[in-house]
């Protein structure tokens, strides 16, 4: 992954399993953010291959990879909400854009998914009158509007309190559980990567590579660097 010449990452190897938890994780400016605008099509990879399902989604036509994107969801840090929108209204942007059904068969969708995150008769609030906690929730609602394969999360926990950050790290897991959807979560939160993953890629600013892939609690214990030992460690005596 490069801007220019100036390469963010290289030499990166990692595989993410059908319905896993898949941390994206690492110090602040290593590429976290980057790499999942790699892989969910806002950036091309300088050099490399990015395989679904054993296809490339780069090194093929532009309408086959917007076909592939149509199984994405995307749950961005601040929520990018429509703040002049209701929580339905914003919900309901993808599926008046691709698909066919009906304003009251959209409706009606828009208020489960709304359901499926906790936020049932919310539907005619706006942004600016819920809380940040529900904003991201908002955010999962819309990202799950397609029925996708794949969730990407960035950064979903930050800005929140504690509680709002562990209520949205069980609501990742309820959707996986109930759904079988695979999620890819770029995070930095240590309460977040243990409680949720199942594994993990760690990204190095220093060497601009990956230092290990795997469970993250198999890489605290028996870390094959100690930068990842240290990250992962944070705040224990």
């Amino acid at each position: 992954m490069a801007y220019g010449d100036f390469v963010i990452q290289r030499d990166l190897d990692f595989a993410v399993h059908r319905g896993e938890i898949f941390i994206v994780m690492g110090g602040s400016g290593c590429g976290k953010s980057t790499l999942m605008r790699h892989l969910i099509g806002l950036k091309t990879p300088a050099q490399g291959e990015i395989l679904y399902d054993g296809e490339s989604f780069w090194d093929t036509t532009v309408e086959h990879r917007q076909q592939m994107m149509r199984k994405f969801g995307v749950m961005y840090q601040s929520g990018a909400l429509w703040s002049s929108m209701t929580l339905a209204e914003n919900v309901s942007l993808p599926l008046e854009e691709f698909t066919n059904l009906t304003p009251a068969e959209i409706r009606e969708v828009a208020a489960f998914k709304l359901a499926l995150v906790g936020l049932a008769g919310f539907d005619d609030f706006r942004p600016s009158e819920i809380s940040g906690g529900m904003r991201k929730r908002v955010g999962v609602a819309r990202a799950m509007a397609l029925d996708p394969d794949i969730l990407y999360f960035d950064e979903p926990s930050a800005g929140l309190d504690p509680l709002s950050g562990r209520l949205l790290d069980e609501l990742i897991l309820e959707l996986r559980d109930s759904l079988g959807t695979t999620m890819v979560v770029v995070t930095h939160e240590l309460a977040s990567i243990f409680s949720i993953a199942d594994n993990s890629v760690f990204l190095d600013q220093e060497t601009s590579t990956m230092l290990a892939t795997g469970p993250p609690k198999e890489l605290r214990d028996n870390p094959p660097d100690p930068k990842i030992r240290q990250f992962l460690t944070r705040g224990e005596s």
